[in-house]
């Protein structure tokens, strides 16, 4: 913010000082022995925590597309994910569930997790993230349809607020053919929900 407009330029401090002072404003001593390397340890979180606004979906998946003629339906399931909810910066973490079928072209397995993380590293509302890894999906595969489930717990909701400690979120973002055919969605949706043992 520049000066006309009556706030402080926070510009030129180091991140760790603005830790600092929010430390002594929450009613902490920053100096004191447990917090003197805290500000620091902060920076450091906040910036693995937040890798994802550095990070380009094109450039992690790469060149892990190959042809390939399957066309039935490609699930990754009990995909890890944490997140910042932009609302209160709290975490919220649980599980995605993506799913794709292909039109001529297949994603390397683990590039579908690594587009989840791309996006979940960053300030976040579930509902974005969901869309944002299905559109993910949808420009770089071409594919004939892209479904994704995600169920998460928020901490904003746990911890603060309504203090609710069961409640979980789920979100779905769907792309062509799980859009258009009823019996494609609903065998996502199956699988998402099966249970089974760990292999």
């Amino acid at each position: 913010m520049s000066p006309s407009d009556g706030r402080p330029d926070l510009s030129t401090l180091a991140f760790e000082d603005l830790v600092a002072e929010m430390i002594r404003r929450l009613g902490d001593d920053p100096e004191r022995e447990g917090m003197k390397k805290t500000p620091e340890r902060v920076a450091e979180s906040m910036a693995f925590l937040t890798k994802g606004y550095r990070e380009d979906p094109v450039e992690v998946v790469g060149d892990a597309l190959f042809e390939e003629g399957h066309h039935g339906m490609v699930l990754v399931k009990d995909i890890e994910l944490y997140s910042l909810c932009e609302h209160h910066m709290l975490p919220f973490f649980g599980k995605a569930h993506v799913a794709y079928i292909p039109n001529g072209k297949i994603m390397g397995l683990s590039k579908i997790a690594r587009l989840v993380e791309v996006f979940a590293r960053r300030f976040q509302v579930q509902e974005r993230l969901t869309e944002q890894v299905a559109q993910a999906v949808w420009e770089t595969t071409e594919p004939q349809g892209v479904a994704v489930v995600i169920e998460a717990y928020h901490l904003c909701m746990m911890m603060r607020g309504v203090e609710k400690q069961n409640s979980k979120t789920v979100t779905s973002a769907m792309r062509g053919i799980f859009l258009e055919d009823h019996r494609t969605r609903d065998e996502f949706l199956r699988l998402c929900t099966s249970l089974h043992r760990p292999l």
